[in-house]
């Protein structure tokens, strides 16, 4: 292991692979803060550019395109509060309101940071312990998986900033919107409606843009006032205090950069629910739980390192078994298999300099996010402070509309897009956010998925097929994660935590 981790070290610490993490970058960069643009999709249009490369040089600028799309997700979730991409949802949060509130560059410069330890972190632990945490992963069945779906359906308790009962009938949107499409185990339609382009059920980046960006392009219409605050010389002011915005809560970071790996390993969760996972946990274990979904740094740190932490979990099935954790993963597999690697058991044994050298890169790409992010953040950032609102809401519009049309060239997904737009608008205003929705969106066929798969199984082992959700040791993890997880707002009540110092752990 040694022997492979100094040569991938000296195979990625070279002028030709320096280059190309850097270039790989600043375009993730662009991609991940264009909402509708998707890692995967700028991913599988550069594998062709790599044919020609080594096989790890073009594993280094897949790689780096797959670190900076994630980061880059989080520049409009929180100058327009749109997610650039599913992992920023979280970032939303407390990132928007921290623009609000004149805030926006601070929020940048801590979401840069985040970034880059979380990043660092996962890359540390990857090397560290890939062999267990892929033994974890191998566990997971259907069983475990809807156990996990509703672990992180029960995080809806924590994403409701006002009532909970809102809170939960958001969720069931959500669920209810992910049952859209043909049934993933007995083929039957579902609420088509006649459009057979709903077959494939309703695409969530489609729906994220919907949800977030086209209620913020009526609001800014209807009120013709931008809602963010720039004001150069406050940010200029808080720019000392970054690092110990973000470093003065080490417990924060680490909890979330795990979070992020383990559940980025599990293929199929996403760095998505890694952020949303992580953000609930900071929210639980902080003093102040209160001040989460009012501009609290310490919510888009957990959830900008937890979802960055989540690229270098990803990868480790991908290279341990050839099961990618996710769909850029699932890009860079094809890239891999192109170039006539194999991923599997036997790729450390016979390629160990390749596979360390790709996990290092990671961590490499994720350093490179500082420079990198810091002089595209200032570009984006200014770009926007500056543009007149007559420009600017037309300039996002066309972008939301490109990005909907261009995920499945279906003028279908446009008018999704409009139309949970307005419904997000309408419900807004009687208090239902849209993060709950999202969360049962995602979740909702994760755990469908599960649920039926578990039955099925269940039913050729057990008088009772459901007592197949129950006949794992991890299960019954999950369940008691489950029962904590709603449990703890009502003993944190209880007790009657005192409010200290905003912020703190």
């Amino acid at each position: 292991m040694i022997e492979d981790l100094v040569a991938g070290s000296a195979a990625i610490f070279r002028i030709e692979a320096l280059a190309l993490i850097v270039a790989g970058t600043a375009v993730g960069l662009f991609v991940g803060s264009v909402p509708g643009l998707t890692a995967t999709m700028s991913l599988a249009l550069l594998v062709p550019f790599t044919f020609t490369m080594d096989p790890l040089n073009g594993l280094v600028l897949l790689g780096a395109v797959y670190v900076a799309s994630m980061y880059g997700g989080a520049y409009t979730a929180i100058l327009i509060n749109t997610p650039g991409t599913p992992g920023a949802i979280a970032t939303t949060l407390d990132g928007f309101p921290m623009a609000q509130q004149g805030r926006a560059e601070l929020a940048i410069l801590v979401t840069t940071l985040a970034s880059v330890i979380g990043g660092v972190i996962s890359v540390v632990v990857v090397i560290m312990l890939a062999p267990p945490l892929t033994a974890l992963a191998i566990r997971f069945g259907p069983a475990e998986y809807f156990w996990i779906a509703v672990l992180g359906l029960s995080l809806i308790a924590g994403l409701s900033t006002g009532s909970l009962m809102k809170g939960l009938l958001g969720g069931a949107i959500g669920i209810l919107l992910g049952t859209i499409g043909v049934s993933p185990i007995g083929g039957e339609s579902r609420f088509l409606f006649g459009l057979s382009s709903l077959q494939g059920g309703v695409n969530l980046l489609v729906a994220l843009i919907g949800l977030f960006a086209i209620p913020e392009l009526i609001r800014l219409t209807a009120t013709a006032k931008k809602s963010v605050s720039f004001d150069y010389t406050r940010g200029r002011e808080r720019l000392a205090n970054v690092v110990r915005e973000t470093c003065g809560r080490p417990l924060n970071v680490i909890r979330s950069s795990l979070i992020g790996v383990v559940i980025g390993i599990i293929p199929g969760a996403g760095n998505n629910v890694a952020g949303l996972v992580a953000y609930s946990e900071a929210k639980r274990a902080a003093r102040d739980p209160d001040s989460f979904g009012k501009g609290n740094v310490a919510g888009v740190v957990a959830s900008e390192s937890s979802n960055n932490a989540a690229v270098a979990g990803s990868v480790v099935p991908l290279l341990t078994l050839g099961v990618p954790g996710s769909p850029p993963a699932a890009v860079m597999l094809g890239a891999l298999m192109l170039h006539g690697i194999r991923p599997g058991t036997a790729l450390f044994a016979e390629s160990g300099d390749l596979a360390y050298g790709f996990i290092l890169s990671l961590g490499v790409a994720a350093l490179a996010l500082l420079p990198v992010g810091l002089m595209g953040g200032r570009i984006i950032f200014r770009a926007v402070a500056s543009m007149p609102l007559a420009y600017l809401v037309p300039v996002i519009g066309f972008m939301t509309i490109l990005g909907a049309y261009s995920m499945r060239n279906s003028i279908v997904d446009v008018f999704i897009m409009l139309g949970l737009g307005i419904f997000a608008y309408a419900v807004r205003e009687i208090g239902i956010q849209p993060a709950p929705i999202a969360l049962g969106l995602i979740l909702g066929p994760i755990a469908e998925n599960g649920f039926s798969q578990a039955m099925l199984m269940g039913g050729a082992r057990y008088d009772f097929a459901v007592l197949a959700l129950f006949d794992s040791l991890l299960s019954w993890v999950l369940i008691v994660l489950v029962l904590a997880t709603l449990v703890w707002p009502y003993l944190q009540a209880r007790r009657g935590r005192p409010v200290p110092v905003a912020g703190g752990e």
